[in-house]
């Protein structure tokens, strides 16, 4: 293959979408420091590689999160939204950040096991009946989207008769991200507006009656005789929702659709349970539900012999460091649920090294545990999928199931 028949990066593009691991190892290989400008759209940087990638996120110092995280400009500004803990840096992101986690400690998070367990349970009752009725189980959306879903509106205690709205938010949060936050030409406004008021009006009422659940606990946290305010709390639940919620069902999926394509690799899983936390990993880092996420150069920046000057955008393509061979050797596209991990990506790195991590760990392991217990031959049909069209995360819209008996 010559340099101009070779697949080429485009984030916008649906058929890069569909497979954007080609572009990104001809990206890697030829151009790691990638300049990408396009005709409708903002210019950014773009680093492929891992060590690249791995430096740059764990180095505040020259690249900010202050300027949003994806290449669009003036994200925080559309949103109307005050900075959240993702889009802060040190010394204040880690104030917050410290702030946050004495509501949302690992202990809270690992005291909903058995809640969650039996939800899994119950999920996988249902898509049993329909398989058993002659319906289509769909994979995505009948199991996977569903558990994220339950555990935050336990996480905030939300009554059973408003949960149905987290999905339509979820939605055009996700929309929104890839439209550059232009609420007004989505119509996605009155969504983004009626989450606001919704937290709003519940952190309002925690902070006078507080309770058992984890906005309470965000708001009686204190350090140093600081204490969150409303818009930090408000922030907190946006990310939780915005960006916990699709891309823990999404890692769901696609563990379910790489085990289907290498079964004696499900037969090791469903024989030894033990080794689902490890392939958890494995999974995020073949199909990472966050493909890449930017920040901006607070001065010159020179990666090998490339130079980025200061205010440029610069997204961190982890779905492509992911699959480094310079990281991961020859077998870096391949599926190997025992792989050791000296380092990875899965989940960022550095300061901003994801906050939700365990709970999306913990929600994925049982999962798994009950799923492959229950049904070891579930795998996808792929030709009947559909793909989320987003430049920023992987996933699904419908994933159909197979193989459930």
């Amino acid at each position: 293959m010559t340099l101009t028949d070779a697949p080429t990066y485009n984030p916008f593009d649906a058929a890069f979408q569909a497979d954007p691991y080609p572009a990104y190892r001809q990206l890697r290989d030829h151009d790691p420091v990638h300049r990408h400008e396009q005709e409708g759209a903002p210019a950014f940087w773009a680093l492929s590689r891992f060590d690249d990638i791995w430096n740059a996120v764990r180095d505040s110092a020259n690249f900010s999160s202050e300027q949003g995280l994806t290449f669009y400009p003036d994200e925080i500004g559309q949103l109307g939204l005050a900075p959240t803990i993702v889009m802060l840096d040190p010394p204040r992101h880690t104030k917050l950040r410290s702030l946050i986690a004495k509501g949302f400690t690992p202990h809270r998070v690992m005291s909903m096991e058995p809640l969650i367990r039996e939800f899994v349970r119950s999920r996988i009752d249902l898509i049993e009946t329909k398989a058993r009725a002659g319906e289509q189980v769909d994979l995505h959306q009948d199991f996977s989207t569903q558990i994220p879903t339950f555990v935050l509106a336990e996480l905030f205690d939300i009554p059973e008769s408003d949960r149905m709205q987290f999905d339509p938010w979820v939605t055009a949060l996700t929309a929104l991200q890839d439209s550059g936050f232009d609420i007004q030409a989505l119509g996605a406004q009155h969504a983004v507006a009626e989450m606001f008021g919704y937290f709003g009006e519940l952190i309002t009422a925690r902070r006078a009656a507080p309770g058992e659940d984890m906005i309470s606990a965000l708001t009686q946290a204190e350090l140093e005789g600081e204490r969150l305010t409303d818009w930090d709390i408000l922030g907190f639940c946006f990310v939780l929702v915005a960006g916990g919620n699709d891309t823990t069902g999404n890692l769901i999926s696609h563990g379910v659709m790489l085990l289907d394509g290498d079964h004696a690799q499900r037969e090791r899983l469903v024989a030894e349970p033990d080794l689902i936390p490890n392939a958890l990993v494995e999974f995020l880092r073949l199909e990472s539900s966050v493909q890449g996420l930017a920040r901006t150069t607070l001065r010159p920046v020179r990666i090998g012999d490339v130079e980025i000057p200061e205010g440029e955008k610069v997204m961190m393509l982890y779905g492509s460091a992911n699959r480094d061979e310079r990281e991961y050797g020859e077998s870096a596209d391949r599926l190997d649920i025992t792989r050791q991990f000296p380092r990875h990506l899965a989940f960022s790195s550095g300061v901003h090294f994801c906050i939700g991590s365990h709970l999306a760990r913990l929600q994925a392991r049982l999962a798994f545990e009950e799923l492959l217990a229950r049904q070891p031959h579930i795998g996808v049909d792929l030709s009947g999928s559909q793909r989320l069209n987003s430049a920023f995360t992987r996933g699904w819209v419908h994933l159909p199931a197979t193989g459930i008996r």
